[in-house]
């Protein structure tokens, strides 16, 4: 119980803060795109303003790129480009690459002819920044080398997802260190719980057969007494109630069966079903089950026994007059399943889950007739997940119920079974 609430801390922990990181980190990468991609298209928008006065007026020295606006001392040297001027058929009619020298005139109409395909207007195509502008009677497509900014990009995305992983690692392991003094008060008041119910129910055993032995003697003296029937009925309902309690405390002990061993599922279920088979007969109701024969598991015989015991006892509780109850007992894959399923009469399915809570009944009439304790469908679940398996419970429009419990093969069986 403890190690699986420490692990459940560990897990919330550390989903919090892996999304805290991932939204980190892609919020710094797509604001690092953006502007990167914004700065990089107002460029290219200046540089096709500058090249259209080139095209334009030949006759004249072209002006430098320092006077283009965002240009800077440097950009004649640090900004590398080359422009495309189509006409509106997409045939190329000017190529100008002077600002540039690692594309030769062939690259950069295979280059133009892809991004003109794409019918896009910005974006990237290998390591350039691409910008299209249509103008009357053509238009123009302009290549900005990008290949700093790209590279800086994937080096920025690179250091933050090795930054991000690296502090995930760190604050795993940390948590992990400080979660056994996170649930350390949690252990403190489980164990003083079950020391509580282990005291109370030594010394509530005394009382219980004192009264008991007391009833049992007005019995005899007051033979068909109502009241000394219903002291009987009560008292032989507290001792259940108490030694249910004291087997579901040691359920939620780490290991509540420090010795386990491989045993024959199929047998276990069938012994443990043999009563409840006559029990559903004497009460006039359908019994039917299937057990695959040669299965086996390794844990603790007893308590799977109960487990079968307590969900049959349940299906024929409240399987209703003339109802019906079946139990499957079989193999899927990797799993070994069993199944109860009864036929009810149910108000109210929302909220099924909660029959595996300690004391929870869905009618409480109903309940109080049959006598039940309301903690063995808990004692149920307890015995599931001490063996790694888990229980669930469905409900066909309230109409009919069934319970059904999967475990993991374990390797540890013995091969005589």
């Amino acid at each position: 119980m403890l190690k699986k609430m420490q692990r459940r801390f560990i897990a919330a922990a550390m989903a919090a803060f892996g999304t805290v990181m991932l939204v980190l980190v892609t919020v710094i990468n797509v604001v690092n795109y953006c502007q990167t991609a914004a700065r990089q298209d107002d460029l290219a928008e200046n540089l096709l303003r500058h090249e259209r006065r080139v095209l334009t007026d030949r006759r004249t020295p072209p002006p430098p790129l320092t006077d283009m606006p965002g240009g800077g001392p440097e950009a004649e040297f640090t900004t590398r480009f080359f422009v495309m001027r189509c006409g509106l058929d997409g045939e190329i009619e000017v190529v100008s690459k002077e600002h540039i020298a690692s594309v030769d005139e062939e690259t950069a109409k295979g280059y133009t002819a892809a991004v003109l395909e794409k019918g896009k207007e910005k974006g990237y195509y290998g390591d350039y920044r691409y910008h299209v502008s249509r103008e009357e009677g053509g238009m123009s497509v302009l290549f900005l080398n990008a290949s700093h900014d790209l590279q800086f990009m994937n080096t920025l995305l690179c250091v933050s997802l090795a930054i991000g992983s690296g502090s995930f690692l760190v604050v795993f392991l940390l948590v992990v260190f400080f979660s056994r003094y996170a649930v350390r008060p949690y252990a403190k008041n489980m164990e003083q719980q079950k020391r509580f119910i282990t005291d109370a129910s030594h010394e509530l055993k005394t009382p219980i057969t004192s009264i008991a032995t007391s009833a049992d003697i007005a019995a005899m003296e007051h033979e068909g007494d109502e009241w000394i029937a219903n002291i009987q009925k009560q008292t032989m309902r507290l001792a259940r109630l108490v030694n249910d309690l004291v087997a579901l405390s040691r359920l939620d002990e780490e290991t509540p069966f420090p010795e386990k061993c491989g045993f024959s599922l199929s047998d276990a279920a069938w012994e443990a079903a043999e009563p409840f088979a006559v029990l559903a007969k004497a009460e006039g109701k359908r019994y039917k089950q299937r057990i695959e024969e040669g299965l086996a598991m390794y844990g603790n015989r007893d308590s799977i026994q109960q487990m079968v015991s307590i969900l049959l006892d349940n299906a024929i509780k409240y399987s209703g007059e003339g109802g019906e109850i079946r139990l499957d007992v079989y193999r899927r894959g990797r799993k070994m399943c069993i199944e109860v399923w009864n036929t009810c009469h149910l108000s109210d399915t929302s909220d099924l889950d909660r029959l595996f809570d300690r004391f929870y009944r869905l009618d409480e009439s109903r309940s109080a007739h049959t006598g039940g304790t309301g903690i063995g469908l808990s004692m149920a679940r307890a015995a599931a997940e001490a063996h790694g398996g888990r229980i669930d419970v469905r409900s066909a429009e309230g109409k009919s119920i069934c319970f059904r419990v999967l475990f993991h093969c374990s390797e540890k069986i013995h091969r005589s079974f």
